[in-house]
C-alpha cells in the first residue's frame, strides 16, 4: 500500500455502495471519489491515481464487465465488485473482465474490511527493496519481476490483474508445492473465510490464457486433481 491515505473510486448508480463503505471511510481514513456511470468512472480514473476501484456491476445502466475491461486498459488498479443477487454467470463474467474479487452483499463490516485491506496491500516480495531485477524469478521462458510487478513469457509482456499476479508469484516462488484453493485464497486475499473457492479457478483460467503457450495444456500452472494447483517444478 502506498504512504498516502488509500484512494478509492466508488462506481454505483446512487448511494448504495457509498453508504456501505461510509463507516470504513471514517474508521480507516480512506479517501473516496464517486462516479455514477462508466464514462464518469473512466474520466475520474484518468484524472488521478487510485488504489482501489469498487463497483456495483449489477447497478441499472452499468455494464460491469465492460467497465472492468476499460479500467484494465487504462492502468493497473485493484478492482472489487460488490453486488446483491448475482448469478454465477454474472460473477464469472465480471471476474473474466478483470475484477479481482466479486463479493455478494449484504456483508459485515469486518468481512468488507478484510477484503478491502487484502486488495490494498501489496506484498513486499523478496528483493523488493533492491534495484531493478532484484528478486526476479525465472522459469523457462517466464520472467517474473516482483518489484515492477511485471511478467514476460518469451520476451512478451503479460498484462496481469492484481489477483492473477499474486497467484502466479505465490506458486512460482515455491515450484512443485501443491496449493489447495483455500490456501491460495488466504495467500492473495488474506483469508479464505467467506470466499468462494471458485474465484481461484476463474483467475487461474484467465492467468493461463495470458502466460501459457497452450492454455488447454498448461506448461507452468498445473492442476492437481482433487486438491488445487501447483507451479511445475522442473520448468526452471
Amino acid at each position: 500500500m502506498s504512504d498516502h491515505a488509500p484512494r478509492i473510486l466508488i462506481v454505483d448508480d446512487g448511494e448504495s455502495v457509498r453508504k456501505l463503505l461510509a463507516p470504513l471511510v471514517r474508521h480507516d481514513g480512506f479517501e473516496t471519489v464517486g462516479a455514477s456511470g462508466e464514462t464518469e468512472a473512466v474520466e475520474r480514473f484518468g484524472e488521478a491515481p487510485f488504489d482501489l476501484v469498487v463497483i456495483d456491476p449489477l447497478a441499472p445502466g452499468l455494464d460491469g464487465p465492460a467497465l472492468c475491461r476499460r479500467l484494465r486498459s487504462a492502468g493497473p488498479v485493484a478492482i472489487l465488485a460488490l453486488g446483491a443477487g448475482a448469478g454465477e454467470d454474472e460473477v464469472v463474467a465480471t471476474l473474466d473482465a478483470g475484477a479481482d474479487e466479486f463479493v455478494s452483499t449484504p456483508l459485515s463490516a469486518r468481512e468488507l474490511r478484510s477484503r478491502i485491506g487484502a486488495l490494498l496491500r501489496r506484498p513486499r516480495a523478496a528483493g523488493a527493496q533492491g534495484g531493478p531485477g532484484a528478486g526476479v524469478i525465472e522459469h523457462g521462458e517466464m520472467r517474473i519481476d516482483p518489484l515492477r510487478r511485471a511478467v514476460t513469457v518469451g520476451g512478451r509482456p503479460a498484462q496481469l490483474t492484481f489477483a492473477e499476479f499474486e497467484l502466479l508469484l505465490a506458486m512460482a516462488s515455491s515450484p512443485g508445492r501443491v496449493w489447495a484453493r483455500d490456501q491460495l485464497l488466504g495467500q492473495v486475499w488474506g483469508a479464505s473465510d467467506y470466499r468462494d473457492p471458485r474465484t481461484v479457478d476463474v483467475h487461474i483460467r484467465n492467468l493461463r490464457e495470458k502466460v501459457e503457450p497452450e492454455p488447454a495444456s498448461p506448461e507452468y500452472v498445473q492442476t492437481v486433481r482433487g486438491v488445487g494447483y501447483r507451479f511445475r517444478e522442473d520448468a526452471a
